[in-house]
């Protein structure tokens, strides 16, 4: 039989559980590896950023961060899967700009862009660049536009998937440019760039990550979609500023978790995400491919969410884009 000290202990213990399993938990976590889920494919420049993340994460936590990639339909087969998965903190979604335009994009999901998702903090921003061949006649935007006006629907502008960052900024440069192009929707940026250079497609809006690839003279950048110059390409002048006006683009990547995970487990990722994204090694690496390491509170991360889902949804209904 248990004495009257025990019931006393035993009683003020059950009290105290939910205060007792929320600091044993967080203290646990992580006790094995995170899955970071970026939703396409591998060897891309989301990849590769996503890669520079979950290495510096694994030193800070003392558990493998695993890169994981669910490739397809325009980054909605890695989304949901994360969407869907435990809300415990083990299974992350390395996301991108594209989460703020699906909703708006497809006909029907199977998860909501905001509804199913904790914000964790914003890792990176960056502007889009429009590489062309170096078989291309076009050596400016200008000639890009009237050798598309010239040949209305021949030209052909690739994308790392449809309903993609790089795809919604280009569907938005046809209609403000008043061109017609034909997409073509690639599992990833890598597979796409491989038909770049050799000109089997006649333009693509890639991230800085891609650079290299001008730089060693493989491919032409003819300008970026930001609202000003990066710093990265000084020479290479903006969309806006080449004939296009008011063409603005800017795209994010970051971290999500699946809604409901504990408050205690956000804030835990999003201090490691923010010690990250501060180690000046990693910065400057980013700011070599023109990304601006950038990293936020879950609660600015949501907000910012919100108000760019709202500036897509509005691209997309004057584009008229949908897809089924």
């Amino acid at each position: 039989m248990l004495s009257r000290r025990h019931l006393i202990a035993l009683s003020a213990a059950t009290a105290l559980k939910p205060g007792l399993l929320r600091e044993a938990r967080a203290g646990a976590w992580p006790d094995r590896a995170v899955h970071l889920v970026v939703p396409i494919a591998a060897g891309g420049p989301t990849d590769t950023n996503a890669r520079l993340v979950a290495e510096q994460l694994s030193k800070i936590w003392g558990q493998q961060v695993v890169v994981d990639n669910k490739s397809g339909a325009g980054t909605n087969i890695g989304n949901a899967f994360v969407a869907h998965s435990d809300p415990d903190g083990y299974t992350l979604l390395y996301g991108t700009s594209s989460l703020a335009a699906n909703g708006a994009l497809y006909r029907a999901l199977d998860y909501n862009p905001e509804a199913d998702f904790t914000p964790v903090s914003a890792v990176a921003k960056f502007p889009f660049f429009m590489f062309v061949p170096n078989s291309s006649p076009a050596k400016t935007v200008k000639d890009f536009i009237d050798d598309a006006k010239a040949h209305p629907g021949k030209l052909i502008m690739g994308s790392p998937g449809t309903g993609s960052g790089p795809h919604l900024a280009e569907a938005l440069f046809m209609e403000m440019a008043k061109i017609k192009m034909t997409h073509a929707p690639y599992r990833g940026a890598a597979p796409a760039f491989v038909d770049l250079i050799p000109g089997r497609i006649d333009c693509y809006f890639g991230s800085g990550e891609l650079l290299t690839f001008s730089r060693s003279g493989q491919v032409r950048v003819l300008a970026s979609s930001g609202a000003k110059r990066s710093p990265a390409t000084p020479d290479v002048p903006t969309v806006d500023e080449s004939g296009v006006p008011g063409y603005v683009v800017d795209s994010w990547q970051a971290i999500f978790a699946p809604a409901k995970t504990p408050p205690d487990i956000v804030r835990a990722i999003n201090a490691g995400v923010v010690r990250v994204l501060a180690e000046p090694a990693l910065v400057d690496k980013l700011a070599h491919t023109a990304y601006t390491a950038e990293s936020s509170s879950p609660d600015q991360l949501g907000k910012f969410l919100q108000a760019d889902t709202a500036k897509w949804k509005a691209v997309i209904m004057s584009t008229g884009l949908k897809i089924d």
